[in-house]
């Protein structure tokens, strides 16, 4: 039929978009997507089609689908229409132009499923399995910090003190319920601006900024600066709590570093107890501040720790990472396929960085 666009027609678009650089390409020729297939599939309840009813997507293919929400910030509903809309979407996901496209209520479900299994740990061990075939151990020491990502802001009056308290109001729908966020919580994040008052010079003062939402708590490897150990919690909760399911095992070097927030006498006496050497940053005597030594010693060890800032920024600012699901069961699995995702997009750059010219 005139005017029908044929595989010849596919073809030359796709080698336009390879010849512009598409990133996703890239992505796809570093990460052998196949080798999470026993994971996902032990993760999936699949009905033996005895009643008959369409086949189910494959689990790579929907694997794909959440690895391209996570850096294009897409909610399921953006998803399925993306991978309608563009081409290169459509090849990053397996799919051609004839086959049907997941809608936003399969991707949810498929989420779901991998949430209720656990899996994301799961496809983290096999990946760190890969990165161990390919030279690049962890091997640099660690670094561990943490941020806030935001969710939804719950308008909340006379409910907060029940749910803090862990309950659920009696006068909640069961809709409701599912539409309200009660694990997330309120925090105070520090930032800085700068003022200048009549009569004085310019100076910075801190202020603080009220966010809503989970606590991703990440420790990446020095050298390579991929995620290693990852945990997820309400965004009021102390960083230094997390601390002991961040310290990565397989790092094969002793040092850890850290700002002050995860220097109390717990964390210290565990670094003791497996040998690891602390580079966690000093606190400052009350009335007396920092001895000489230990404000050189953090400014050293600040320019250490500063890398793990940009793995932040590049979920918070390039990703915009953002929790849409609801509650703490959901929100590990939507930051941890962002950690995954990361990973991935990093992996794609440590290749082009070292190969031959």
């Amino acid at each position: 039929m005139a005017g029908q666009p044929g595989f010849l027609d596919v073809e030359e678009r796709y080698a336009v978009l390879s010849a512009a650089g598409d990133p996703l390409e890239r992505l796809t020729a570093v990460v052998e997507f196949e080798i999470f297939h026993p994971v996902l599939e032990a993760a999936l309840a699949r009905s033996d089609r005895s009643r008959g009813g369409r086949p189910p997507y494959d689990a790579v293919l929907m694997f794909r689908v959440l690895v391209l929400q996570a850096p294009y910030s897409l909610s399921d509903e953006q998803a399925e229409f993306e991978l309608r809309d563009r081409l290169s979407f459509m090849r990053f996901a397996g799919l051609a132009l004839h086959q049907l496209v997941p809608d936003a209520k399969t991707i949810w479900l498929y989420r779901e499923q991998l949430k209720q299994a656990g899996a994301i740990e799961g496809l983290f061990r096999r990946f760190d399995a890969v990165l161990a075939a390919k030279g690049l151990l962890a091997m640099g020491g660690q670094i561990i910090a943490a941020t806030i990502i935001a969710a939804p802001r719950q308008k909340l009056t006379l409910e907060k003190a029940t749910i803090r308290g862990g309950g659920t109001p009696a006068d909640w729908s069961r809709h409701k319920r599912a539409q309200k966020d009660r694990d997330a919580r309120w925090t105070l994040k520090r930032g800085r601006t700068k003022r200048k008052p009549e009569g004085a010079q310019r100076q910075a003062i801190q202020i603080a900024v009220p966010i809503f939402g989970y606590k991703s708590h990440i420790g990446i490897d020095r050298r390579h600066g991929l995620i290693g150990g990852w945990t997820v919690t309400d965004a009021a909760q102390h960083d230094s709590r997390s601390f002991p399911a961040l310290l990565d095992p397989e790092n094969t070097a002793s040092c850890v570093w850290a700002d002050t927030a995860y220097r109390t006498k717990r964390n210290l006496e565990l670094l003791e107890r497996r040998g690891l050497s602390k580079r966690i940053q000093f606190r400052g005597a009350p009335l007396r501040g920092l001895s000489e030594q230990q404000a050189k010693a953090n400014a050293a060890r600040a320019r250490i720790c500063s890398s793990i800032e940009h793995v932040f920024a590049a979920q918070k600012h390039r990703m915009v990472l953002f929790v849409r699901t609801i509650g703490l069961a959901r929100a590990p699995v939507k930051i941890g396929m962002a950690n995954l995702a990361y990973n991935f997009t990093r992996l794609a750059w440590l290749s082009a960085r070292t190969a031959p010219a």
